[in-house]
């Protein structure tokens, strides 16, 4: 049986070509979108120490604020000057293995061209901003370190001479070695008593009282096995003497550091400006501030401190991820035999189990002491618990 076949018209057959050629051009473009927008997606790496993964909203900024960095020509034209190499005037020097210098600053700080043009602005030989808070917001952000400027910073108005060591020690300076711009406060006065007169929250808020709590931190002659270690238990478990040099992490404003040179030990405390003349205060008081941040390396070579301390500022409101390499920060610049005092760290008390304990044990410390109590003074209901620990950096290689 035969079946007669009609011819299409040519115009049919250039719509059907046509159609197939839009098609397969949509599917190639949608293909290309959805994988494009796949690969730039920030990748979470999970290894056997990470306790925590990012939320989607965190990871989310911080890929939105990674991709606002600023060109270059966006950048100050003192910062590009600060930044930009410099040929050396003896060309190669082996010891930099180039023949160019590099200042360091924080990767950060092109992040927020805005804060660090307002930084950089002013005139070269002349007078800087009176900009303290700039700064240390711009040095909160991660504009780590800062870059530095070619001015002159502001020196209180009518300064003295600080006291003479060792009445400096637990007297309160002068408001004279102040600028207090950037401070709520304006005098020494108002810090010491704004506990009582003021209200909300301010970091470490009766610590420039020095005849209130400060006068009792660290004074107890035994800690009858609570979350109170006295200086001198800790001390008792090294040779006598071998203890000499250390590091305290946001140590308010040194009462730590003070104890410890009563008993011939050198400690530097870090120590933020959080609306009080914390690096301030405590160098009048006679020992080392050091301005840095806790997201900061630290800033001491391998294997060179007797002893670390923390308290309080080392808990559960860093991101897991930063505590991890924090901790292990801290584990690479004490010697072996090096202590590391955990001074009432906090967390809620499932978190100590599950993420906190792990991750201390990952670091690979001994254990001398570690004690758990209730945290109370936000109320039971929360269920915080605290955290103190003497861990060892072991004397043997730890690889």
């Amino acid at each position: 049986m035969e079946f007669s076949h009609k011819r299409r018209p040519v115009t049919t057959n250039w719509f059907f070509l046509f159609l197939l050629l839009s098609t397969n051009l949509l599917t190639l473009l949608y293909s290309t979108t959805f994988y494009s927008s796949c690969s730039h997606s920030p990748k979470i790496v999970v290894t056997e120490s990470t306790v925590t993964v990012p939320s989607q909203s965190t990871v989310r900024s911080a890929a939105t604020a990674s991709l606002h960095a600023a060109s270059e020509d966006d950048l100050p034209p003192e910062f590009k000057a600060f930044t930009s190499g410099q040929l050396l005037p003896f060309g190669v020097n082996p010891n930099f293995d180039s023949d160019t210098m590099y200042p360091p600053v924080g990767r950060p700080c092109t992040m927020f061209p805005d804060l660090l043009r307002r930084f950089m602005t002013y005139k070269v030989n002349g007078s800087c901003p009176d900009d303290e808070l700039l700064a240390q917001k711009l040095l909160l952000k991660g504009c780590e370190p800062l870059p530095r400027r070619r001015c002159r910073h502001a020196s209180p108005r009518d300064y003295v001479e600080p006291y003479p060591l060792p009445t400096s020690l637990w007297t309160t300076p002068s408001d004279s070695s102040v600028v207090w711009t950037a401070y709520t406060c304006k005098n020494y006065d108002c810090l010491i008593n704004r506990k009582h007169r003021q209200q909300g929250f301010d970091d470490c808020k009766d610590c420039f009282d020095l005849d209130g709590a400060e006068k009792n931190r660290w004074t107890a002659a035994k800690s009858n096995g609570g979350l109170d270690f006295t200086i001198d238990e800790v001390l008792a478990t090294k040779k006598p003497g071998t203890i000499r040099i250390g590091l305290d992490i946001g140590g308010g404003v040194a009462t730590f550091a003070v104890r410890m040179r009563d008993r011939n030990i050198t400690i530097i405390t870090t120590s933020m400006n959080l609306n009080g003349p914390f690096n301030n205060f405590i160098a009048s008081r006679g020992v080392v501030p050091l301005y840095i941040s806790i997201s900061q390396r630290l800033p001491f070579f391998d294997n060179t401190l007797d002893i670390v301390h923390s308290m309080h500022v080392m808990s559960n409101w860093i991101p897991t991820m930063l505590l991890h390499f924090m901790m292990f920060d801290i584990y690479r610049v004490l010697r072996p035999g090096g202590l590391f005092w955990l001074d009432h760290f906090f967390c809620v008390g499932e978190q100590l189990e599950h993420v906190y304990t792990p991750l201390i044990d990952s670091i690979g410390f001994n254990k001398i002491k570690w004690v758990v109590g209730r945290k109370l003074d936000r109320g039971p209901e929360l269920q915080e618990m605290y955290l103190s620990a003497l861990l060892e950096k072991p004397l043997k290689n730890s690889w």
